[in-house]
């Protein structure tokens, strides 16, 4: 993943669009919002919430400071990432976006703190063989985390049109889909809480 991000980092995307707090985290919300697909008796919990979380991811953000923002696959978890005799290939860019490096690695790092901290070394160890790799950039690991389930989630009702999606999603519009959602962005709101991961 370095060497993808020396040559992401040589300039810019021209049309692709940004990874930013706006485009992953406030559209998606008001889009959930406006389109219907929440209960009624879930959009003001939803909406609270939702806005609770961003000001806690950009306390994150600003706490980070100005990181490079560089051109990212922008989806990397491990399901994009095939092997085969030849070494690894990198599947599925249709995501790929501006932002910072460490949105192609935290999907990697999974388990609680203790786990998640050693494989944090172990990927820092490898990438780091090629390519720096800036520490306060840490501290985007949750709200990143946080941004992809807003998005992701709004990236389903801005589709539900398309036959295909309902078929995938059969409990989307359902309360408990949404409650079980609110109740996983609540972690969410626990985990932008605790300490950022540390790379020794």
């Amino acid at each position: 993943m370095a060497r993808i991000h020396n040559v992401g980092a040589s300039q810019a995307f021209l049309s692709r669009p940004r990874l930013t707090i706006e485009s992953f985290g406030i559209k998606s919300y008001q889009y959930l919002l406006e389109a219907g697909h929440i209960p009624p008796e879930l959009q003001t919990p939803y909406r609270t919430l939702a806005e609770s979380l961003l000001e806690q991811i950009q306390i994150s953000f600003d706490r980070a400071g100005d990181v490079t923002r560089l051109r990212l696959h922008g989806d990397l978890h491990p399901g994009n990432l095939l092997w085969n005799d030849t070494g690894p290939h990198i599947v599925d860019l249709d995501d790929a976006r501006m932002g910072p490096a460490i949105q192609d690695l935290w999907m990697f790092l999974s388990g609680d703190r203790l786990y998640a901290s050693a494989r944090l070394a172990d990927l820092l160890e490898g990438y780091t063989q090629f390519r720096d790799f800036n520490p306060r950039e840490l501290h985007l690991i949750e709200p990143l985390r946080t941004l992809r389930m807003m998005h992701y989630a709004a990236w389903i009702a801005r589709r539900w049109k398309d036959p295909a999606f309902p078929r995938a999603f059969p409990h989307f519009g359902s309360a408990n889909f949404w409650g079980e959602h609110i109740l996983t962005l609540r972690e969410q709101a626990a985990a932008l809480d605790e300490p950022t991961l540390v790379w020794d």
